[in-house]
């Protein structure tokens, strides 16, 4: 069993910064995936950035540049630095947990970008 827990997101202007963090406790396998998706009003989930146990990222088009992804493997943590955010970045992020056997996921954490 994983149990995750979520935090960071908020109320920002355009052009401001956020960071998500989540922390994962249980059942952690060595090779893993950690990273965040996110799901804006009335669309599917959609992947932000992951990234694995040996530190190999991956992002989505729409936040390179912007958005980084980090993990602290001692304190089975991941983040998610967000700057330059935009309007369009408005969601609630999930992050998620892989491991070869199974997915988890967070509750959720509303990132909301408006002036």
């Amino acid at each position: 069993q994983v149990q995750m827990v979520e935090s960071g997101g908020g109320l920002v202007q355009p052009g401001g910064s956020l960071r998500l963090s989540c922390v994962v406790s249980g059942s952690i396998s060595s090779f893993n995936v950690m990273g965040w998706y996110r799901q804006a009003p009335g669309k599917g989930r959609e992947l932000a950035a992951t990234i694995t146990s040996g530190g190999y990222t991956n992002y989505a088009d729409s936040v390179k540049g912007r958005f980084t992804i980090s993990r602290d493997n001692a304190k089975n943590t991941v983040y998610l630095q967000m700057n330059n955010l935009k309007p369009e970045d408005t969601a609630v992020y999930y992050c998620a947990f892989i491991k070869t056997t199974a997915n988890y996921w967070g509750q959720g954490t509303q990132v909301t970008v408006s002036s």
